[in-house]
């Protein structure tokens, strides 16, 4: 598989687990046990955006697209995705706003599961 169709593709897996961060708590809504894997990806999420690391996925990605000569496969990947995952003008500010969106989304979402499972008794 060329070099860029596989920088495409992890940038899209990149993008669904931003997706899963945000959002994976109306998963567990439908999936309980699905939690067991969502909270550990919320906090290792919150925890990129407070600490300004840079997610492993992003360095295989630009390893990927290095080696392709910085080629894109797809102009969608390109057009669409990349401006949600790597915004331009990104500062530490808005990082921790970021993570803390996330965390807040997340105990609105889990504050729903437990009343829940609190009713369900």
């Amino acid at each position: 598989m060329p070099n860029p169709i596989l920088a495409d593709l992890i940038v899209a897996l990149h993008f669904g687990f931003i997706l899963f961060v945000s959002l994976g708590g109306l998963l567990v809504l439908k999936w309980p046990k699905l939690m067991w894997l969502h909270l550990p990806a919320a906090i290792w999420g919150a925890s990129i955006e407070f600490a300004g690391w840079i997610c492993p996925l992003t360095y295989l990605e630009n390893q990927l697209r290095s080696a392709s000569g910085g080629q894109y496969a797809s102009d969608f990947i390109e057009h669409y995705l990349m401006p949600i995952i790597y915004p331009a003008g990104l500062t530490r500010e808005i990082q921790i706003g970021l993570g803390i969106a996330v965390i807040v989304l997340n105990l609105l979402i889990y504050a729903k599961v437990i009343y829940r499972a609190k009713a369900a008794q």
